[in-house]
């Protein structure tokens, strides 16, 4: 998440670069934003700003606003690390200020803030080796991992959502078309992470568990694994999820996301002497589902059955039978599994 205390990074535009190198040395920070009375954006001064002023010959006294980056890059509150991390790494810069839709600024996003979380101990698996046939032609030549959104495979997505969460082990279980996957995001080192991979055969897969089994052969997992499918758009704190998991020492937690479906239909109640009790038109059910993400826990995994066919669901009704604890946890934030051409179409913000 981006910088949220306005006296951390917010200096009023009238301030000097006394006023600028006092900030950044209370703070820690590498740049400070000038804002007008209203909190609107007026310039972004840097620490190499200010050392390029004094070497200038500036007095400490001066207004920081002149030697300021007038039009600085900015995005909107809520932007995706992925997005902000491009642009960082596209445009050589490290501070990006966040704006809201009035232009107020409302945050800071810093190079440390993105990528520079703590390291996990755990590993991620992204079950990606499904053939995605409810996109029909789409993914004929194209796995669905691939299938770009903003300009980036959602896989990509995935990773670098996890890689800002201190993510840095990553395996990618593959089968259809997995010389493309494998292509695409080659070691990880591009997306700051190691990709290992799965590799299931292709006329025999083993379903969204079944790969788990062929990491257990390969490596035994001291910390849970965070394990997600490969088609979902969606942003989530890691570090809170694992975190909730180790506290309930969990088996299985499972990721979970609010549904409500409309009956189109008026819904009629009634009683065993067929008198009708109620009639409610169109009601909405609210629902808990499956979000298609969990974390595992090395025991958890010792109950996945070698090189058969075998789901996640299936894996948390083991854990349930064996009195095991199956923990629920609840995503805040927008998610859509792509899983039809409508949902891509969605995703890519046309419907």
């Amino acid at each position: 998440m981006p910088l949220k205390d306005s006296a951390d990074f917010l200096l009023d535009e009238a301030g000097t670069l006394r006023d600028v190198m006092t900030a950044l040395d209370r703070y820690g920070h590498k740049a400070v934003v000038l804002v007008s009375a209203d909190r609107m954006l007026s310039g972004l001064v840097t620490d190499g700003d200010v050392r390029r002023a004094l070497l200038a010959g500036a007095a400490l006294d001066e207004p920081a606003l002149p030697h300021a980056s007038r039009t600085p890059t900015v995005v909107r509150d809520g932007a995706h690390r992925g997005h902000v991390l491009d642009l960082m790494r596209g445009l050589h810069i490290e501070q990006i200020p966040v704006v809201d839709d009035s232009g107020s600024v409302v945050g800071l996003h810093t190079l440390q803030d993105v990528v520079g979380a703590p390291v996990l101990p755990n590993a991620a698996v992204i079950m990606a080796g499904g053939r995605g046939s409810r996109l029909g032609a789409l993914t004929q030549k194209t796995p669905k991992p691939l299938m770009r959104v903003a300009g980036r495979p959602i896989i990509e997505w995935i990773i670098l959502n996890l890689v800002s969460s201190g993510i840095r082990e990553i395996y990618v279980s593959v089968n259809y078309l997995a010389d493309q996957i494998e292509e695409a995001l080659g070691d990880g080192s591009r997306l700051g992470c190691t990709v290992r991979y799965l590799r299931e055969q292709l006329d025999s897969p083993l379903g969204t568990a079944g790969s788990l089994s062929i990491l257990r052969a390969q490596t035994r997992p001291e910390h849970p694994l965070v394990v997600t499918n490969g088609d979902l758009m969606v942003q989530f704190d890691v570090t809170e999820l694992v975190r909730s998991h180790d506290q309930r020492s969990a088996a299985v937690t499972v990721v979970t996301r609010q549904y409500s479906h409309e009956v189109p239909f008026g819904v009629v109640e009634r009683g065993p002497d067929q008198r009708v009790a109620a009639l409610t038109e169109k009601p909405v059910i609210d629902l808990e589902v499956n979000a298609g993400i969990y974390v595992v826990s090395p025991e958890a995994l010792d109950l996945v059955p070698s090189d058969t066919p075998s789901t996640m669901p299936e894996l948390v009704e083991q854990c349930i039978d064996k009195g095991w604890n199956v923990s629920a946890w609840t995503l805040s934030s927008d998610w859509i599994d792509v899983g039809t051409p409508r949902d891509l179409a969605k995703a890519q913000g046309e419907v």
